[in-house]
């Protein structure tokens, strides 16, 4: 569970790296590769949350 709290602080840092990156360049490619890592990251969040939610739901004999 570390793990993953350290990915998300890591994924926060960089999407506010990369935002910070375009206002002080004026350059798309940096707000865009923020926009496409906070979208993937976002549907990873999402799919681990569904797994968590899956194993408190599903009753798998043992």
């Amino acid at each position: 569970m570390w793990l993953l709290r350290l990915l998300g602080v890591l994924t926060v840092l960089t999407v506010a790296g990369g935002v910070l990156a375009f206002l002080f360049t004026r350059d798309a490619r940096y707000l865009q590769f923020s926009w496409r890592l906070f979208r993937y990251s976002l549907i990873v969040a999402l799919l681990i949350f569904a797994l968590l939610i899956l194993e408190r739901v599903a009753v798998i004999p043992v």
